[in-house]
């Protein structure tokens, strides 16, 4: 069997409209096995957990689309943690799960901590991946500039237009977070993200002001240290040392880390070496230790 007919898509009715889901579901019984809710970055979408789904195959995943972005770029309303939070616990309902393990990525590992906090009987166990923990912000900075300062290329983009697929892939070729880690799998990704333009062109699905209602309320409200504070699950922990342009230190200094963990001591971390932010979930091998790292989770939950 294929990883492509492994997956299906479920519309979710939430505030505003559909969101749009993705699922594995094992060959055999699904019904008997295991769940998992993955959670994904900023500008991404389902397909970002497509390598992990295929390192997991006799496990559920419900992968959404957020609000904003893949097939759920039109939703109705603003986005924000609450808002995914909210989702998320609509898209348990429609699947009739009470309560599970949540792996988040990048942006997705915040939403997910917020989930613990807004809907505790919902959350068994996290696992955070590149993410969850406040990032280093300067203080002061306008919306704009904040995306810009945390996001670079990854956010300009959205406002960039292309005429085809091929255009598209050619833009990411050039990006050294891929340099040694081209697939098909990231190809099906990147070609995922293209919706059309007023113009004719093709855009990529995430909205710009998803993206602004998300980084302003991760970086200047309380919305992300609040949840921290009152996190009550076991939660697991990976960074790794390369962030979005394949640069050191990435995400979280070695400094930021040590404190970070200190004000939270029941997070369980481990650094993953090898790995820039977005190979650790768009590679094979990264895909591996993440799927490994929910293994051990879901043996501990049964």
């Amino acid at each position: 069997m294929t990883l492509t007919s492994r997956r299906h898509t479920v519309a979710v009715p939430v505030a505003g409209g559909d969101l749009e889901v993705g699922v594995w579901e094992p060959a055999v019984r699904p019904e008997a096995t295991p769940t998992v809710l993955l959670v994904h970055g900023v500008t991404s979408s389902h397909l970002a957990w497509q390598q992990v789904a295929a390192a997991l195959p006799e496990v559920r995943l419900i992968a959404p689309d957020l609000r904003g972005r893949g097939r759920s770029r039109d939703l109705a309303g603003p986005a924000g943690l609450s808002a995914h939070a909210a989702d998320l616990a609509a898209v348990l309902d429609r699947f009739g799960v009470d309560r599970v393990l949540v792996a988040g990525h990048s942006m997705g590992a915040f939403v997910a901590v917020a989930f613990a906090r807004l809907h505790p009987e919902r959350a068994g166990r996290l696992v955070l991946v590149d993410g969850g923990l406040p990032l280093d912000v300067p203080a002061g900075l306008d919306p704009d500039t904040m995306v810009a300062h945390i996001l670079g290329p990854t956010a300009a983009r959205l406002s960039m237009r292309f005429a085809d697929a091929a255009e598209y892939l050619d833009f990411w070729r050039s990006h050294p977070a891929f340099a040694h880690d081209w697939s098909s799998e990231l190809e099906a990704y990147l070609t995922y993200d293209l919706v059309p333009g007023a113009d004719g062109s093709l855009q990529p699905a995430t909205t710009y002001q998803s993206v602004i209602d998300d980084t302003i309320d991760m970086n200047t409200t309380t919305a992300v240290t609040d949840a921290l504070d009152a996190l009550a699950v076991p939660t697991r922990l990976l960074t790794v040392p390369r962030g979005l342009q394949d640069e050191e230190p990435g995400l979280y200094s070695a400094e930021r880390l040590r404190a970070l963990l200190a004000r939270h001591p029941g997070i369980v971390h481990e650094r993953v070496d090898g790995f820039n932010h977005y190979t650790i979930v768009m590679s094979d091998a990264g895909a591996r230790r993440v799927a490994d790292v929910i293994e051990q989770e879901l043996a501990a939950s049964a």
